[in-house]
């Protein structure tokens, strides 16, 4: 696997909001953030990634609307995993989760996933819906398309998730046992779907969905420094703009991108 660069999509899909729109302008927010003047491109590690054979910007992923955008993310997906690249796709909401790694999971058959989100995404439907953002886990369990996937940072678990985190075998690290120094631990080709809403409001507040009681910026990249396993895809999700203050969580959703970058390049 040509493991030297790290390709970035954007994935303008927010249709499967079940509480509010906007995270389809999200995208090209992050990645101007990436760029902003009041930054840089390194990493904690040292690492900078101004080389575009370090890291580069592919563009907005070719979705039309209604359910067929799910067969259409599988699709590109399924290609850019077949092309071996390590892709970091930038939402949209969490409903892009389930046809990327279906997507994937074609190059990848023994996929592991960390899920790092305030919610536990297993709903089986939400409003008749089982492609809502509220149920991308459930369906990536129901279809066996990983074989190991551990959530973290929970806070709003229901009776019925619950039932089918223990259902599928999923791993909960609820946010109140949540400990960011301690490993996490993969064997095989890991995906890392990455919710800012696992964050306290205090630190993103252009979110949607604000839960009180999430992780503290540190603590999330202490968490994603300390995963162990070799990451070939991720995406980070949830990011509205029209709710951001000062552009905070744009940048905050840059920097987590960095960060990951540098962990799937080994350079963290």
């Amino acid at each position: 696997m040509n493991n030297t660069a790290i390709e970035v999509y954007g994935v303008p899909w927010d249709e499967k909001s079940s509480f509010m729109q906007g995270c389809r302008d999200a995208p090209a927010k992050i990645w101007d953030a990436f760029n902003c003047a009041s930054a840089n491109r390194c990493t904690e590690s040292g690492l900078s990634l101004t080389k575009p054979e370090l890291l580069s910007y592919r563009g907005m992923l070719e979705i039309s609307s209604g359910d067929q955008v799910v067969q259409q993310i599988e699709r590109a997906a399924s290609d850019i995993g077949a092309a071996e690249s390590l892709p970091i796709f930038l939402g949209g909401d969490h409903a892009i989760t389930y046809p990327l790694v279906k997507g994937l999971r074609k190059t990848y058959p023994k996929l592991n996933i960390i899920h790092f989100d305030a919610h536990p995404d297993l709903y089986d439907k939400i409003r008749g819906d089982g492609f809502s953002h509220g149920c991308p886990m459930a369906r990536i369990m129901e279809e066996k398309l990983a074989v190991r996937l551990v959530s973290v940072g929970i806070r709003t678990m229901t009776p019925h998730q619950r039932s089918q985190a223990e259902k599928y075998g999923v791993e909960i690290i609820d946010m109140i046992n949540f400990d960011s120094s301690s490993p996490l631990n993969f064997d095989g080709p890991l995906y890392v779907s990455l919710d800012l809403d696992v964050l306290d409001p205090a630190f993103v507040p252009g979110i949607s969905h604000h839960e009180p009681g999430g992780m503290s910026t540190r603590e999330l990249l202490r968490a994603i420094q300390n995963i162990h396993g070799t990451i070939i895809g991720a995406d980070i999700v949830e990011y509205n703009p029209h709710r951001d203050l000062q552009n905070m969580t744009s940048m905050v959703a840059a920097k987590l991108m960095k960060e990951l970058a540098a962990k799937m390049l080994g350079r963290s």
